[in-house]
């Protein structure tokens, strides 16, 4: 190599060859080291133009989230009220004032019911339209200590269905406009504001007791997926109380509105997708949720659609506020965040004072799915039995609410195959091409099917593609049409990105 490079060196074509390398190497160089300098001296201009920090130039720290951390300066009345309001908390309030204030719901309660509303202590996550009006209701009917939590700030756009905010308000961070404005209602209730963001691990921290006290509920009012799952799913496995808002956004029809269990939630992405992220962790029903069953039609609003060009800028997700936030724009009519908002207040008012309520009960259909089970246990039988396995004792790892989460949140109840609701039954799409038994333990035979192997079809298609596919030699290919082929890889692909929840 060193001999081939001396010989080019030493040659005419080579040499120029060289310096015309070397000459672009230093022009570069000379370009980028110029470029470099001309951006350090833009810096240095830019930190020369900002003034000192003085009495005309006051500057405060910036949150996590990029917002002044001391977004506002109370006015004197602010300041009056917040006086009246720390007052009233140490007591110096009349109580018959409260009472006489508290009058229609202590008539409604009785004083047992109302007592109880008055020592509860509930955390609203999340204070846009819904947990404003879900706030602002509970302070009114007397509830004395509200924990706030919410990162963000109030904007132009909020005031189409904040309770609350006003003009003055824009820019300062919602759980602090919602306590100036709620004490000079009720002075005498606690707000514990946490201007924070909720996740997973910080649910320990932020649904803690306050002062030994223990939530008596727990509110959610989140629109982000993974911090609404991961709050519900917190709350369920520590037994504290909770009701959910779905999704409010391109809903108008009030009439249409409801509180039930989560399991039977429908007609709402929010729903479906939280519904489902839950149920694959093991949470299939116990949570109640306000839900609307409106349906999309011509003509109703929907999720609009980025423009085209912000997709040749780069990456759309790094538009969101944070990462895994929306960046599209959720078109909202500012009365049903107020109307879902207030029906979570009631909830909750209810449930602790013990006054009497019902709400929708889920859909009940275990016995459907132990019949979908067994089915499901003799066709993995009989398939090993046709492979000469000996198929006594086979155990299969699927069970009841397995079933329940494939039929209900991956096909809605209908079959794949003609979109029939009743006599159904899960079966293996492909024919297996390994081994579909593990005998390694002693004694014990478990079969290798996986959830996401498995479709719905009603029992009479289940058994004719049993015979011509897993037991024969055709493919899906050739007894299904295009379209069916599409749904059922598109179902499986799906199904693989939420087997990571489980």
């Amino acid at each position: 190599m060193s001999s081939w490079i001396s010989r080019a060196i030493e040659s005419r074509h080579g040499q120029l060859i060289t310096t015309a390398v070397v000459s672009g190497v230093v022009v570069g160089g000379t370009i980028l080291g110029f470029q470099k300098a001309k951006r350090m001296y833009r810096v240095a201009q830019l930190k020369d133009s900002i003034p000192d920090i003085g009495e005309n130039h006051h500057a405060t720290r910036i949150t996590e989230y990029g917002a002044a951390s001391e977004a506002f300066q109370p006015s004197k009345e602010d300041e009056r009220n917040m006086e009246l309001a720390a007052r009233a908390r140490r007591g110096d309030y009349a109580e018959d004032l409260v009472l006489e204030q508290l009058a229609r719901n202590r008539v409604f309660l009785t004083d047992d019911g109302l007592d109880k509303l008055r020592t509860a202590f509930v955390i609203v996550v999340g204070c846009g339209g819904v947990g404003s009006h879900a706030t602002a209701s509970l302070a009114r009917s007397g509830v004395s200590k509200l924990r706030l939590i919410d990162f963000d700030q109030v904007t132009l756009s909020s005031l189409n269905r904040h309770a609350v905010a006003t003009l003055a308000d824009v820019g300062t961070p919602k759980v602090h406009t919602i306590r100036r404005r709620l004490e000079q209602i009720t002075p005498w209730t606690y707000f514990d504001c946490r201007n924070e963001l909720f996740s997973e691990v910080s649910a320990p921290n932020q649904l803690a007791p306050l002062n030994g006290q223990a939530p008596d509920y727990v509110i959610d009012a989140i629109d982000n997926i993974d911090s609404k799952v991961a709050l519900l799913k917190y709350c369920h496995d520590n037994n504290l109380r909770v009701i959910s808002s779905m999704g409010a956004g391109c809903k108008s029809d009030p009439t249409r509105i409801f509180i039930g269990d989560i399991s039977a939630s429908t007609d709402d992405p929010l729903s479906k997708s939280t519904r489902r992220r839950l149920r694959a962790m093991g949470v299939k029903d116990g949570i109640p949720v306000v839900f609307s069953t409106e349906k999309p039609g011509p003509g109703k609003a929907e999720l609009l659609p980025l423009p085209e060009e912000e997709f040749t800028k780069g990456q759309v997700g790094e538009l969101g506020v944070l990462p895994d936030f929306r960046v599209r724009i959720l078109p909202v009519l500012g009365t049903m965040p107020a109307i879902f908002g207030l029906a979570v207040a009631n909830h909750v008012i209810l449930e602790i004072a013990g006054y009497p309520h019902d709400y929708l009960p889920s859909k009940s259909r275990d016995k459907m799915y132990d019949g979908i089970l067994g089915a499901l246990q003799g066709a993995e039988e009989k398939l090993a039995k046709s492979r000469g396995f000996d198929f006594q004792g086979l155990k299969i790892p699927i069970t009841q609410d397995d079933v329940g989460y494939l039929v209900e949140e991956v096909y809605h109840g209908r079959s794949i195959v003609s979109g029939l609701s009743t006599r159904l039954a899960l079966v293996r799409w492909n024919k297996p091409v390994d081994e579909i038994i593990d005998d390694r333990t002693p004694g014990q035979k478990n079969s290798l099917l996986q959830m996401k192997e498995l479709v719905l079809m009603t029992k009479e298609e289940a058994m004719k593609h049993q015979k011509e596919v897993l037991q024969g030699d055709k493919r899906p290919e050739d007894l299904y049409n295009k379209k069916i082929l599409a749904t059922v890889d598109s179902k499986m692909r799906e199904e693989e990105k939420y087997e990571r929840f489980r």
